[in-house]
């Protein structure tokens, strides 16, 4: 005669311990996605950063508090992330592009054309670097320009030349060999224009165009 009473807490068991996986199942899933927006979120804001942290203008990006003591914890991760070791932006401005001024990615494969504007400061200077943050060598050894020793045009403006080999007026060495990402870093110091915190003010149409000329 078969243990009916047995049989039914087995099958009770059985199906508990179904329901029992099934939610540890459920709950390990939704933490493993809680994880996963959480790390890509914050890697998203330490890299890219928020309109409460960063301005961006074209292809470039400036995070407004680097350099400030009391910077949120998002810059102060993006520039510990970079190396970088910058003054308070109420004394110079910081801006960063990897990409030209269409949304491609700066490749030391191909020639661009910077083309600027006066810009209203006491004095800025633009490098170039490989996407790791490190000068590139190069026969010149060139590796930036700044408003003292760049050519001008008649109107103030200027053109650098960022490209393998050598061209006219201003020319910055894009690197040799294998083809490598590139950044460009424009830094601001003294902007005669302030907002009432006393950061200086870079009007977006006197920021540098970067456009792409050829590539390969």
């Amino acid at each position: 005669m078969p243990l009916t009473g047995t049989s039914t807490r087995s099958s009770l068991w059985r199906e508990e311990g179904s329901t029992s996986m099934r939610a540890l199942g459920y709950f390990i899933g939704t933490f493993a996605v809680a994880l996963i927006l959480g790390i890509g979120s914050a890697w998203y804001m330490i890299e890219r950063g928020s309109p409460l942290t960063t301005l961006r203008v074209g292809p470039w990006q400036s995070w407004l508090s680097e350099g400030n003591p009391n910077a949120d914890p998002y810059t102060r991760a993006h520039l510990a992330r970079s190396g970088r070791l910058p003054l308070t932006s109420t004394v110079a401005r910081y801006f960063v592009a990897n990409t030209d001024s269409r949304g491609s990615t700066l490749s030391s494969g191909c020639e661009y054309l910077i083309v600027g504007a006066p810009l209203n400061a006491r004095w800025w200077s633009l490098a170039v670097y490989d996407e790791y943050g490190s000068l590139i060598a190069n026969p010149s050894n060139r590796y930036s320009f700044n408003s003292e020793e760049t050519i001008r045009r008649a109107d103030g403006g200027f053109r650098i030349n960022l490209s393998r080999n050598a061209r006219p007026e201003n020319w910055l060495p894009g690197g040799s060999g294998a083809d490598r990402n590139l950044t460009l870093v424009l830094r601001v110091y003294g902007a005669r224009d302030t907002d009432i915190s006393g950061i200086g003010q870079i009007p977006a149409d006197r920021l540098p165009k970067i456009e792409r000329v050829r590539c390969g």
